[in-house]
């Protein structure tokens, strides 16, 4: 192949699936919560999962938009009752901006986080 141009697309099912590793890996979050639009696209992937026999990534509470500009990022997580919500939302969105711009090559425009719950300590 000579002196054609090469072009990489990475699918937002992939680009979420590194936000959701991002965001749970970061210090303080108890864990992602889909919450109800993440509630139907979980099932519409178990169907899809079934269908193809596939087995993707985790991205439950993780929904990625693109546009122009770049990408938007939404992560709904919960949070431990012994770590500072701002401190942890403002560290999601640093980690899942940077990790998700290395892996992928893609420009990330956004991250919106959104505290779903406290988990309290026990």
């Amino acid at each position: 192949m000579t002196g054609g141009k090469l072009s990489i697309v990475v699918g937002s099912p992939v680009i979420a699936a590194v936000a959701a590793r991002a965001a749970a890996g970061t210090p303080g979050v108890a864990r992602l919560e889909p919450g109800v639009r993440g509630l139907l696209t979980v099932l519409t992937r178990a169907g899809r999962q079934r269908w193809t026999e596939a087995d993707p990534a985790p991205t439950e509470g993780v929904r990625v938009r693109v546009t122009g500009a770049g990408l938007i990022v939404h992560v709904d997580i919960t949070v431990r009752a012994n770590a500072p919500a701002a401190e942890v939302g403002s560290a999601v969105q640093e980690h899942v901006a940077r990790e998700v711009g290395e892996h992928t090559g893609q420009p990330v425009d956004a991250v919106c986080v959104h505290i779903l719950d406290i988990e309290p300590e026990l």
